[in-house]
């Protein structure tokens, strides 16, 4: 417990403190954000666009000092294979992302990477990290929402639906990143449930067939990445100085799913992730209304923007989002702590 709070307060301050000195950066090269034509009239657009965004890189890597900060305090906390396949999948993800970002800055609009171009980045990234996950980590293949409902699958099936939940995920954080705030203060609430989840391995590892070393290891990683979000929001939120950017968002919601992924919780994760179920199911919905029907659904998608346009202040929205989260991080772990009492001879 001693090297997650390290790793919690080590990433919270690191970000905090290096945030300033990254938007000062930014702005000296005149890398900020272009705001969509197409965005709600409520939408500050005049305020919002110059900001500097991939600020991604002051998170991802306060996470990444934070999650080594609390190995060098720490002796009985060993670098793990799950936590270095982690870090493989979040930092390439990142670096996707921070190529996204760049690309969109010099061409001064809101777009990047070419759709097959960043597709096909993510899919490398995702790709490698399951194979490792397979092959390197030896991470069962059971598809399981806590310790019931395992569903055995063949090696490569299990890798296709691993590669499809890191894409999916990753992809739902970016599309929730729209509003200030609201990605970083989500993210952060499931990290806190992932710390919950992955610490309760590592104390009862016999129980979910787990090695205690890699389950902490994983515990370490969340909290540092809860630090970096925690940290980053104080700079993110309303207004934002800062925005994470494609280079944060893509990393976030890779973390989010390696998670679930090595905590053996895949069928978990829509629940503890509700809210970007709800964000992404806005998108596809209004699509497939639009093309199919001619009308809308929303009034604008994400759904985010729907509240916006419908009078909500920014603030309003994103706290509310917020309460959503929590109710899916709380619901998550409420179904995962009923399995653990049903552990036979915890109890009576």
């Amino acid at each position: 417990m001693i090297a997650v709070l390290i790793a919690v307060a080590v990433s919270f301050l690191v970000c905090v403190l290096t945030t300033p000195l990254l938007i000062r950066v930014l702005q000296r090269n005149h890398i900020g954000q272009a705001i969509r034509d197409d965005g709600p009239v409520a939408h500050p657009h005049e305020a919002k666009a110059g900001t500097p965004t991939m600020g991604g890189i002051a998170l991802i890597a306060a996470a990444f000092i934070g999650y080594l900060a609390a190995h060098v305090r720490t002796e009985a906390i060993k670098f793990a294979d799950t936590a270095i396949s982690l870090w493989f999948l979040i930092l390439g993800m990142a670096l996707v992302g921070f190529l996204d970002d760049w690309l969109g800055i010099r061409k001064s609009r809101n777009l990047g990477l070419r759709k097959r171009g960043k597709l096909g980045g993510q899919l490398l990234v995702a790709g490698g990290f399951s194979l490792l996950a397979l092959t390197f980590v030896h991470t069962s293949t059971a598809l399981s929402f806590t310790r019931a409902f395992n569903f055995e699958l063949a090696g490569w099936l299990w890798v296709v639906i691993a590669v499809v939940v890191i894409m999916a995920s990753s992809n739902a954080v970016n599309i929730t990143d729209g509003l200030d705030g609201l990605a970083a203060g989500s993210s952060a609430l499931v990290f806190i449930a992932f710390i919950v989840i992955a610490f309760t391995q590592f104390r009862h590892p016999g129980a979910y067939h787990l090695q205690a070393a890699s389950q902490i290891d994983l515990a370490v990683v969340a909290a540092g990445m809860l630090g970096a979000c925690v940290g980053f929001l104080w700079w993110n939120a309303l207004p934002a100085r800062v925005f994470m950017g494609d280079t944060g968002a893509l990393a976030l919601g890779a973390a989010i799913a390696g998670l679930a992924i090595l905590t053996q919780t895949i069928l978990l994760l829509p629940i503890l992730g509700g809210l970007y179920i709800v964000e992404t199911m806005s998108v596809i919905l209004q699509i497939i209304s639009f093309r199919g029907f001619g009308r809308r659904i929303f009034l604008m998608s994400p759904i985010h923007h729907h509240f916006e346009l419908l009078g909500w202040p920014e603030s309003s929205v994103v706290v509310r989002f917020w309460i959503l989260a929590g109710f899916g991080m709380a619901l998550g772990l409420g179904l995962f702590y009923a399995d653990f009492l049903g552990m036979p001879g915890l109890i009576g």
